[in-house]
């Protein structure tokens, strides 16, 4: 049973939910890490009483370095402050639920300081799944899904027989807050539109790639690496109630899927407790009161993220990684007001033209491209 744990993007939704289910299973919490958020790290802190905090805005540490002088808690900044705490010493779990590229080089650095990784940062596999997956190896380390689709995924392949008698995924989707619409009907959404999202109380980014259906287009890209398939053995299924939260068909055509509410402490939980199963804090699943489950073919056409991703880990190399760096950007500039809605996959289909062709990479490379990427969806 998992005792400590270095909780990476701590003031985040996954982070928040992942301090839930430490207090219900006491867990004990070495060190947190966030961007800039210091009142809600500083009052975490506080409760959780870890050894080391960092914020990578460095402006944001040293006010959080003030307002902690009272304790005994070191107070870190930067990138490197983050990989310090994913490598510190006294935690055997490193959770890190970092959004975006951020995530991929503290991944690493707990990797090769040996730590058991509860991954809630998809970007870290879709844009350095061959560097993440080969230090995994050299160090031993287990990667456990943090994700609600791909921790569903996991528990169905518990007592599985031999690799070859999995035929494919079944990878749900909730069809985020736009499910039905068309594309002359997605011209002129607004920021606010896209983040209603139906079921799940997530982050503005994470928001976002639901509305465009990139999320699931992400999470095609980490399966492939987290299960070891073909892209063309993975199925999208638009399931609106988020009940069923993926499932796997075997040669037998059996179908094997996990169910329960939509709550992120079930899968948080389970990764920091596999094998094992504890009580955990969320509600208790009743399909009689759900009534029906529904389940709908993608809208391809008018989602056309979904594509992207498909086509760059069919391509491999760095084109995961260079697809997920424009998605960042595009998605931010829609954000900020920038772009239209429409604009997110046109503005990443750009980079398909400069991706470099060489098959190995190192995490040098996978920066490069992901300046080079951003770059190109800005214009500059």
């Amino acid at each position: 049973m998992t005792k400590s744990l270095a909780i990476l993007g701590s003031t985040g939704s996954i982070g928040v939910q992942s301090l839930d289910v430490c207090r219900k299973c006491g867990y004990s919490v070495k060190a947190l890490t966030a961007f800039s958020s210091t009142d809600t790290i500083e009052a975490q802190a506080r409760e959780f009483r870890p050894e080391v905090v960092a914020l990578v805005d460095e402006k944001a540490a040293a006010d959080l370095k003030i307002k902690l002088a009272d304790t005994d808690i070191k107070v870190l900044s930067g990138v490197e402050g983050v990989c310090e705490c994913a490598s510190l010493e006294s935690a055997d779990t490193v959770l890190n639920s970092v959004v975006g590229m951020a995530g991929l080089k503290p991944t690493l650095t707990a990797i090769q300081a040996k730590k058991k990784i509860a991954l809630a940062n998809k970007e870290t596999l879709v844009a350095g799944g061959q560097l993440v997956f080969s230090e995994a190896e050299k160090y031993g380390v287990d990667i456990l899904p943090v994700d609600s689709e791909h921790s569903a995924i996991f528990q169905c392949l518990q007592g599985k027989p031999a690799n070859k008698a999995l035929k494919k995924i079944i990878l749900t989707a909730s069809g985020g807050p736009f499910f039905g619409k068309t594309r002359d009907e997605l011209k002129s959404v607004t920021v606010e539109n896209a983040l209603k999202h139906p079921n799940w109380a997530m982050g503005a980014k994470i928001t976002i790639d639901s509305a465009t259906m990139m999320n699931k287009g992400l999470e095609l890209i980490e399966a492939v690496w987290l299960f070891s398939v073909k892209p063309e053995d993975i199925d999208i299924v638009v399931h609106r109630e988020s009940i069923v939260h993926s499932a796997v068909e075997y040669t037998d055509n059996s179908v094997i899927a996990q169910l329960g509410v939509p709550d992120m402490r079930i899968p948080i939980q389970y990764a920091l407790t596999y094998p094992e199963r504890y009580e955990s804090p969320v509600e208790e699943l009743n399909l009689a009161q759900i009534g029906k489950l529904t389940f709908f073919e993608p809208d391809y056409n008018t989602f056309g993220c979904i594509n992207l991703c498909k086509r760059a880990i069919s391509m491999g190399r760095l084109y995961p990684a260079a697809v997920n760096s424009a998605n960042e950007q595009a998605n931010l500039m829609f954000r900020q007001g920038k772009i239209g809605f429409l604009d997110i996959a046109k503005r990443v289909e750009r980079v398909f033209e400069s991706v470099p062709e060489f098959d190995s990479y190192t995490l040098d490379d996978v920066m490069e491209i992901d300046k080079l990427s951003r770059e190109i969806v800005r214009g500059d």
